[in-house]
Order: C-alpha cells, then sequence, then structure tokens
C-alpha cells in the first residue's frame, strides 16, 4: 500500500473510531476487548485496496462486527471461568451520550445484561439494527447471512430483549434522585429509608471477578440486599465516600475508600424504586471511569 493510500486508510480509521469503539463495546460489554477489536480491525483495513471500497463506514462496521464475533466466542469461555456475576465494563461517559436518550439506553447496564442472554449473532443483529440502525443488506455483509435471515433474527432478537427490558424509560432525573436517597440511606447506615428505595423482588450483583471480595450469586430480595449493603459499608476500614457521576450515560455512584477507588454502582429503576443494583469492584474492569470515553451512534 502506498503512502497516500496508508493516509487514506488512516485518516477514514480515526474518523469512524468512535463508532467502531462503540459498535464493539455495545456488542462486547467490555472496553479492553473492544480495544483489541479494534486494533485487530486496524490490521485488516490498512490492508483493503480502498479503490474497491465504496462506503468506509460500512466496511469498517462490517470488519469490527466480524472481529467482535470471534471475540465473543472466546469471551464465552472466560465468563464460564469467571468467579462470581460477570458485569459489563463500566464507563464514565460524557454528557452529550446523557442527552442521547438512544444510546444512553442502549447501553444501560440493565439492557447490557439482557443482551448477555442472546446468541453472538442475535446479539450482532440485534446492536446493528435496533442501536445503530443499519440497513438489513448490511448487517447481512457483516454477519455473513442473508437478508431475510437477519430480519428473522433481528425480529426474534427484539421480542427475546423486549420482553426482558424495563417496561417504561425513566428519565435521568429520576435515576438521580433515587440514587440520592440510596447515597444518603448509604451514608447515615439508615436501613429502612434503603428499604423503602428497594423493589420487593430487587436482584444485587457484585462482580469482585475473585480479585475483591464480592457475592458468589446474585443476592434477591428487599431485605437481603438491604441488609448486605448496610452490613457491607457499615464494616469498611476507612472513610467510604460516594459521590454522583455518569456511567454508560446513564447516572451511577462511584465509590472510594480513603480516596483510593472501589467501585462503581449502577441501578435499574421502576415505579421510582431499584429493581436492579450492579455493583463493579473487579480492578481489572475499572480502568474506564476516571477519564472519559467518548461514544457514538454515528
Amino acid at each position: 500500500m502506498s503512502d497516500q493510500a496508508t493516509d487514506q486508510a488512516t485518516e477514514a480509521f480515526v474518523a469512524h473510531r468512535n463508532l467502531l469503539f462503540t459498535v464493539a463495546y455495545e456488542m462486547l460489554g467490555s472496553a479492553a476487548d473492544a480495544e483489541d477489536v479494534l486494533q485487530e480491525t486496524w490490521l485488516r483495513w490498512v490492508k483493503v485496496d480502498q479503490g474497491q471500497v465504496r462506503d468506509q463506514r460500512a466496511y469498517l462496521v462490517r470488519i469490527t462486527t466480524r472481529q467482535s464475533l470471534n471475540r465473543l466466542r472466546t469471551m464465552s469461555r472466560r465468563k464460564e471461568a469467571y468467579v462470581g456475576p460477570w458485569l459489563p465494563e463500566p464507563l464514565l461517559t460524557a454528557p452529550d451520550v446523557a442527552e442521547d436518550v438512544d444510546l444512553a439506553e442502549s447501553m444501560s447496564m440493565a439492557l447490557m445484561l439482557v443482551l448477555e442472554t442472546l446468541s453472538p449473532t442475535e446479539r450482532a443483529v440485534f446492536v446493528l439494527r435496533e442501536v445503530f440502525d443499519f440497513g438489513y443488506e448490511e448487517i447481512a455483509a457483516a454477519v455473513d447471512k442473508t437478508p431475510a435471515a437477519v430480519r428473522q433474527i433481528a425480529s426474534r432478537a427484539r421480542r427475546h430483549v423486549d420482553a426482558r427490558r424495563p417496561r417504561e424509560a425513566v428519565s435521568a432525573g429520576e435515576t438521580r434522585a433515587v440514587l440520592e436517597s440510596f447515597q444518603h440511606a448509604v451514608h447515615t447506615g439508615d436501613l429502612q429509608r434503603l428499604l423503602d428505595l428497594l423493589a420487593p423482588e430487587v436482584v444485587l450483583m457484585t462482580d469482585g471477578g475473585g480479585v475483591k471480595q464480592a457475592a458468589r450469586r446474585p443476592i434477591v430480595g428487599a431485605d437481603k440486599v438491604g441488609r448486605y449493603i448496610i452490613g457491607g459499608t457499615g464494616k469498611a476500614e476507612g472513610t467510604l465516600t460516594l459521590d454522583h457521576t455518569v456511567v454508560n450515560g446513564n447516572p451511577a455512584l462511584v465509590l472510594h475508600l480513603d480516596g483510593e477507588l472501589e467501585g462503581v454502582i449502577t441501578t435499574r429503576v421502576e415505579n421510582g424504586r431499584i429493581t436492579g443494583l450492579y455493583y463493579v469492584r473487579n480492578p481489572e474492569k475499572l480502568t474506564h471511569v476516571e477519564s472519559e470515553t467518548p461514544l457514538t451512534l454515528r
């Protein structure tokens, strides 16, 4: 490849990099793996004859999708050996992500966990169609299926997700208000106030990855979850602080113990109460919560 062709390929890759990262992250739930996918995408992209490429954006997304599918299959083996619940890697995001309602919803921890229940191909099709609004023919080229097959997969994946996603969209303001009450209850050790915030069927998932102490299984039920949280924070050896932040485009809490990053809490809120609590403590998954990650649907 000539220097000019390399420069053109580089320019196109840089122009679409944030989109490609967002596609890979939505498919993988891991920033580290998404970065690896982008590296693999770049290595393949620079070998492409640019004269044969009609739509650079679509071509780059196709490479990224295929590499993400390869990575998803290897990740499934890692997850099987993972200690305790596996949660997506949280990303500190800029205010513009929170303002993009579609992007913020697609990246919420609650929906990302629903996407985990899809097969790799279903997840790729759902993400490309429902999140990024790609056409069926473009998706078909990316996943090596016919457009007709992609339509069927998209319909099946949509039904699966719709049956499991929150029934109503919750505003950032409502989620932030719930988190403020949660923060106050934890700071004061007020179990009853915390119980009032938790839905009876609330589920708490804690991801320590075998590195940090965490529950090995999801904790279900307001009383068990409330006592686990108040008991755990009460035993903290040092000064524990909970501060508001924006993770994956949604309000969240970041925890520090004596100034050191301890974890991130995100929630699923329905009808003004918390139905899902997701606490990421694994240090390997906290590398993207101290500086913003640029994301885009375009």
